[in-house]
């Protein structure tokens, strides 16, 4: 299947987007969600996805470090939830394994040169970059 994907790495105050283009080879950041509210985060990234004409929303899960699910999870849950009410059908949602994004987005950013407090404000789009490039490079 082609088509964009859409990364989304779900957050509570910060939401971390990336994009890949049509073909699925490139992943590129975007200005993540800034919100406080469940509702306005769906609504927020269901208008991404439409505008990026998304056929898949990659949605990152935050499991614990031995592989069980914890109470964020279960927020991650409600979020696809509502996501998938927001979404054409013909838009999939997929999860992924996220255990390990944002300690390697931080190791990224920190090796490119980016200084600690610059971070916070890219560390979830970047976050939502680890993830696409590990579900593009998935066969």
């Amino acid at each position: 299947m082609r088509g964009r994907v859409l990364a989304v790495d779900y957050g509570g105050k910060r939401t971390g987007l990336a994009v890949s283009d049509p073909m699925r080879i490139v992943a590129t950041p975007l200005d993540a969600v800034t919100s406080v509210s469940l509702e306005e985060t769906v609504e927020s990234v269901a208008q991404v996805a439409g505008d990026k004409d998304a056929k898949v929303v990659l949605v990152g899960m935050p499991y614990l470090p031995n592989g069980h699910e914890g109470e964020q999870c279960a927020r991650v849950r409600l979020f696809m939830r509502a996501l998938r009410e927001r979404l054409p059908e013909s838009v999939a949602i997929e999860e992924i394994d996220e255990r390990f994004s944002s300690h390697e987005a931080r190791r990224l950013l920190k090796a490119s040169g980016k200084k600690r407090k610059d971070l916070k404000d890219i560390v979830d789009s970047t976050a939502a970059i680890v993830l696409l490039r590990e579900f593009i490079a998935t066969p």
